[in-house]
């Protein structure tokens, strides 16, 4: 019976582990898909986007949440992009980042 319970326990924990590196993935691939969104807004192309995509995925690891993500994107984006737009962006990206870690998994 303990051997059982601790075969239970220990596939809960893979699970969570599995379910958190999943979520970790998919929100660095949605912080860098909105990146190369915001940076293609600000003019930027080549290196200059793909480096500006890094840092709105660093930006992530300031608080827990998506605030700091927010915050970055919307600052830069003054005048370009509002709030709504913004954070509609990055609930459609979360979608599309979802899919793309997904497909990449099978």
């Amino acid at each position: 019976m303990s051997n059982s319970f601790s075969d239970r326990e220990k596939s809960f924990e893979n699970k969570f582990a599995h379910d958190a590196e999943l979520q970790f993935k998919v929100e660095a691939r949605r912080n860098r898909l909105l990146g190369e969104w915001a940076g293609t807004l600000l003019g930027k192309s080549g290196d200059d986007l793909k480096a500006y995509a890094v840092a709105v995925v660093k930006s992530d690891f300031e608080e827990a949440g998506d605030e700091d993500v927010f915050r970055k994107v919307s600052t830069d984006l003054e005048g370009k992009a509002d709030e709504a737009t913004i954070r509609a962006k990055m609930s459609a990206l979360k979608t599309e980042a979802k899919q793309q870690v997904m497909t990449e998994l099978d």
